[in-house]
């Protein structure tokens, strides 16, 4: 009998991977991951990487052997046969499913969030050098990288759309591909070829609104406590089906389109009096993805109840973003303060993975 992580498969969600490693590939865990628990895609990134690089040997020959001498370029050649294998661990999956599921992303510098033309050279490149048709680069939702979105989906390449806080971003980014995919079947491109998803996170909202309705300590504010991140992600997933929908969508549906999948990413429930899986049972639904780390894999397994859910309590949703409110909390100033809070980290990553690089170069060259 399926799993529970499978059987979200059948209510229209894909179960993806929240991390890549070469020791992941080489034992043959990710291969069994998509064989017996159903994972149909995976994501990395800097983060994801410096953990693997620096925690481990795995990588020492690799990099013994490259001839570079500078830790960004090394770093990039690591990743890339990461990735590529990666893809064609899960080529089956994008075979079988003919071309709905079964990717791997990797994301671009995260330095260039700010800059739409070095975000949108970066993405090419990094298809010319993984030239597989289930990759997709991610590029971070902020406002430059929205033309880089629309410019990508244009020249025919799939991206994942990462660090989205804020419904408004989201759309934002959503019409950035569609208007991406018009341009690209107007140039004669295959646009069923041409995937998205947005990468819409999760948990991070809580972690700051809950902060800041401990500090306002009122009984109203501290009920609220655990609440925000479900619901704003619930109206996200109702303005994608909208926008999503009439005349203009279903043109671009008879050609072969698909939608911008939101997925669920950091999807760990970060507060321990929180339930395991209080990011993944309230948000199933069709034309989703929800990326998983090993525990919520596990913790889904043993508690998850596979159902159609993102639909349910919008109301209640639509007044928890009232009672917000009310209590003085901003959602447009905490989606704003995450998604640069975001780049940040993700920079300090990046500048932490190559200086990683550069000290495992200086080690294993002696």
């Amino acid at each position: 009998m399926p799993n529970a992580v499978e059987q979200l498969i059948e209510y229209g969600q894909s179960p993806w991977l929240d991390t890549i490693s070469r020791d992941l590939i080489d034992s043959g865990e990710l291969s069994r991951l998509v064989v017996e628990d159903g994972i149909r895609g995976v994501t990395s990134n800097p983060t994801i990487f410096d953990q693997a690089i620096s925690r481990s040997d795995t990588y020492d020959a690799a990099v013994a052997a490259n001839p570079s001498d500078d830790p960004a370029a090394i770093f990039w050649d690591l990743a890339v046969e990461d990735i590529t294998r990666g893809c064609e661990v899960l080529r089956p999956v994008y075979d079988r499913t003919d071309g709905g599921d079964g990717f791997v992303s990797i994301e671009v510098d995260p330095n260039l969030a700010d800059d739409t033309g070095g975000t949108i050279d970066a993405v090419a490149a990094l298809h010319e050098r993984i030239d597989l048709p289930n990759l997709l680069v991610k590029v971070p939702g902020t406002a430059a990288g929205v033309p880089a979105i629309e410019e990508s989906i244009a020249a025919g390449h799939s991206v994942n759309v990462t660090l989205l806080f804020s419904v408004e971003r989201h759309m934002e980014c959503a019409d950035a591909y569609l208007r991406g995919l018009r341009r690209a079947l107007d140039a004669g491109l295959d646009v069923s070829r041409i995937v998205s998803v947005a990468s819409f996170f999760v948990s991070r909202v809580d972690t700051l609104v809950d902060d800041l309705l401990a500090k306002d300590g009122s009984d109203a504010a501290l009920a609220l406590q655990g609440t925000a991140a479900v619901a704003n992600a619930k109206l996200a997933y109702e303005a994608f089906r909208e926008r999503f929908s009439g005349p203009a969508w279903d043109e671009l549906a008879a050609a072969g389109a698909t939608v911008q999948r939101p997925l669920w990413a950091s999807t760990s429930t970060k507060n321990p009096e929180y339930s395991d899986i209080l990011y993944v049972q309230p948000l199933i639904g069709p034309d989703t993805v929800n990326t998983l780390t090993a525990a919520t894999i596990e913790a889904f397994k043993q508690n998850g109840r596979p159902a159609v859910t993102i639909g349910d309590d919008l109301e209640d949703a639509r007044a928890t973003m009232a009672a917000l409110a009310a209590v003085g909390i901003s959602m447009d100033d905490v989606t704003y303060q995450l998604e640069r809070e975001g780049v940040e980290k993700f920079s300090s990553s990046f500048s932490d993975l190559i200086s990683s690089v550069r000290e495992k170069r200086a080690a294993v060259r002696g």
